[in-house]
């Protein structure tokens, strides 16, 4: 007799005896590259007084944060850089987005349109341009018609961020269980059964990997401009994948934020990115200033502790798996926690 219980109910614990260790402080000073502060992925700090964020940013040890909830819109943006920026110019960049619902307004000159949207950022304060998922999944043109990663429509904003030198971090793409079937052979089944809005099935949305192809091809044609793939590129789950495009364009980086989930669950792999990657990786955590958090990462990247959970619930959110420590050395935990960051932002933050 076979006892049936709800996957929701099913929390188990592990007996596995190994080390843990506790990461209080990290290598060297950080930079995080991607992060936001408003709800509602930056937990509302920016409605906090300045000071508990830099107390909480110093207790993470975090040097330098960038904050990209500019994509939301110019008013977040502004809002960022008179509240929070201007008080501490030194540990804040700024990011700026598109306004893409302008794009029927402007037709097929859109992207000459949005160029100038983003030169006025600048002059604003902006330090890049951060651009969210929905385009290439539901940004339409003015004919309704969606718009590709690729469209030369757009060519003219990609050529302003470089002449600008302001790099365009950018998400395309969530997991890629995302794109697939809500079923029972589905490894991201709980959480996209908590977020149905999170599925991406083709169609109506285009297949994952349309997606990644057309994100190359944009990387490829603008090679004046430095692109940030965020979430390890976007294919955290195929290492290789995203190591040929690093390859393939030199003005391509990724971060780490939001990741490590997959990246623990590979480790041996993961190392071996790492360490050939070195100078291309950029660490961010997309979880707000969390102290908890920052640990959290600073652990996975510098301890070879094994099976452990990623997450701060027991069940972890991402996926029923553990995840095991890359124990970097130490000439790459500082280009990652550091280096890298401060070559694609510029030594104000040193």
């Amino acid at each position: 007799m076979t006892n049936d219980i709800y996957l929701s109910e099913f929390i188990p614990r592990p007996k596995l005896v190994v080390k843990e260790t506790s990461i209080l402080t990290p290598r060297f000073s950080v930079i995080d590259a991607h992060n936001h502060l408003s709800e509602p992925f930056g937990g509302g700090w920016d409605q906090r007084p300045i000071n508990e964020l830099l107390d909480a940013m110093d207790a993470a040890h975090v040097q330098a944060y960038v904050d990209l909830d500019g994509g939301w819109g110019e008013e977040t943006l502004h809002r960022h850089l008179d509240k929070i920026k201007a008080h501490a110019p030194e540990r804040f960049f700024m990011f700026g987005g598109v306004d893409w619902p302008k794009w029927p307004e402007y037709g097929d000159h859109f992207g000459d349109w949005a160029a100038k949207q983003l030169c006025a950022q600048a002059a604003r304060g902006a330090d890049g341009l951060k651009i969210w998922k929905p385009f290439g999944l539901s940004v339409r043109d003015q004919h309704q018609q969606l718009a590709s990663i690729d469209d030369p429509r757009l060519d003219a904003l990609w050529a302003a961020a470089g002449e600008l030198k302001l790099p365009v971090l950018i998400h395309i793409a969530d997991p890629a269980a995302f794109f697939d079937p809500l079923d029972s052979t589905n490894e991201r089944f709980e959480e996209l059964n908590r977020h149905p809005d999170w599925q991406f099935p083709s169609p109506p949305f285009p297949p994952f990997m349309k997606l990644m192809n057309d994100f190359k091809s944009l990387v490829t044609r603008h090679q004046n401009t430095i692109f940030i793939g965020a979430h390890v590129g976007c294919y955290a789950e195929n290492l290789g994948w995203v190591g040929k495009m690093l390859d393939d364009c030199p003005n391509f980086m990724i971060d780490i934020s939001a990741r490590i989930s997959e990246l623990g669950r590979q480790p041996y792999t993961a190392r071996r990115f790492f360490l050939d990657y070195a100078d291309r990786i950029l660490f961010g955590i997309d979880a707000g200033p969390e102290l908890d958090a920052y640990r959290l990462y600073y652990r996975f990247l510098e301890t070879d502790d094994e099976y452990f959970n990623y997450g701060t619930s027991e069940i972890p959110g991402q996926g029923r798996w553990y995840i095991y420590g890359l124990h970097l050395p130490d000439e790459v935990l500082r280009k990652v926690y550091y280096d890298n960051a401060t070559r694609i932002f510029g030594k104000r933050a040193l």
